[in-house]
């Protein structure tokens, strides 16, 4: 009987080319700014805002997971969970998205 654990069946190392476990727009840090504004860094090194001002004053974002983030407090627990811009109630942001938007415009304007 063969054990599961037969190095010669993981082969992942062999493959070209070689496989990079982050795509460039996964988040690396963030920070809130005055504004209800971001700024975050992605694994590429590019760098960029996010302006959340005009999203987070729509009427639409009552009674969902980003009101609560018109509080600074609360919109300044933003952090970075698994490579996406998070807060800790569950609002995130798509960085794919955010890093296209930067990438052309230095900015994402969400509203």
């Amino acid at each position: 009987m063969r054990s599961a654990t037969n190095p010669e069946a993981h082969r992942a190392t062999q493959i070209a080319p070689a496989i990079r476990p982050e795509a460039p727009w996964r988040v690396a840090s963030v920070n809130a700014l005055p504004g209800l504004r971001l700024q975050v860094t992605f694994v590429d090194g590019t760098v960029g805002e996010v302006d959340l001002k005009a999203f987070l004053s729509d009427h639409k974002v009552e009674g969902t997971l980003f009101e609560p983030l018109r509080n600074w407090e609360e919109f300044a627990r933003v952090h970075v969970e698994m490579g996406a811009v998070r807060w800790p109630n569950g609002a995130d942001l798509a960085p794919d998205a955010m890093y296209d938007a930067i990438r052309q415009r230095g900015c994402w304007v969400l509203g």
